[in-house]
């Protein structure tokens, strides 16, 4: 059978299959942060010890997690703080443990922080 017929009765199949399901993408995403900055954008005090970055991952069955990476720490190989629960519980679940100097200051407001890490992976999430 010629080429051009086969692809004549393929074309309708591909042109006709139903879209990709958005909801099992993996998406990640980061946000430098630095003391000097902070107070710019955000209202409570910068809550790390160091600059940084914020990242996060999101996993449709485990939800968003967000972390903390000090500067000159995010690697692959880096497992950064966590800043939030389902971060903390994806860690325990992998029994893994951050393998990064702890940066959060003592008694830090963090729900800022871990804001900007959902708002980078909700970004990442519309741009894919």
């Amino acid at each position: 059978m010629p080429r051009w017929l086969i692809s004549i009765f393929v074309l309708p199949l591909i042109a006709c299959s139903p879209a990709q399901d958005d909801s099992h993408k993996f998406v990640s995403g980061d946000v430098a942060v630095h003391e000097v900055f902070w107070a710019v954008d955000h209202d409570t005090p910068y809550p790390f010890t160091t600059s940084g970055e914020i990242s996060c991952v999101y996993y449709p069955e485990f939800g968003t997690e967000v972390y903390f990476e000090p500067a000159g720490y995010s690697e692959d190989s880096s497992i950064g703080t966590p800043l939030n629960k389902a971060a903390a519980k994806s860690l325990k679940r992998d029994d893994m443990t951050p393998n990064v100097p702890y940066s959060i200051k003592k008694g830090a407001d963090l729900s800022e922080a871990i804001e900007v890490g959902l708002k980078a992976c909700n970004k990442m999430y519309r741009e894919t």
